[in-house]
């Protein structure tokens, strides 16, 4: 749905900045949201805060070493594994 008639910037382009850790005003900047006549401002700041909510936190390295992940034999003695692409990088 296009929110922004002025700019025609759609609440998806302005989900996927949100998600990408953007602020409102970050956004306005970067896509001009709310910027000419006003009448979208309050509909993309709803969108914004929607998906600013649901956006998921990265994780954060706490110090804790890096274990390695052990293949199930029959993943490790797959032929697909071990071309020779696969064994030149090992």
């Amino acid at each position: 749905m296009i929110v922004c008639l002025c700019h025609r910037v759609s609440d998806r382009e302005i989900a996927r900045h949100a998600r990408a850790g953007m602020s409102f005003d970050e956004i306005q900047f970067e896509l001009g949201v709310a910027t000419q006549c006003g009448q979208c401002e309050t509909c993309a700041r709803d969108v914004v805060a929607q998906c600013s909510a649901l956006r998921p936190t990265a994780a954060v390295n706490c110090g804790t070493p890096v274990q390695a992940i052990q293949l199930a034999p029959a993943i490790a003695e797959s032929r697909a594994w071990n071309t020779p692409l696969h064994s030149l990088a090992a």
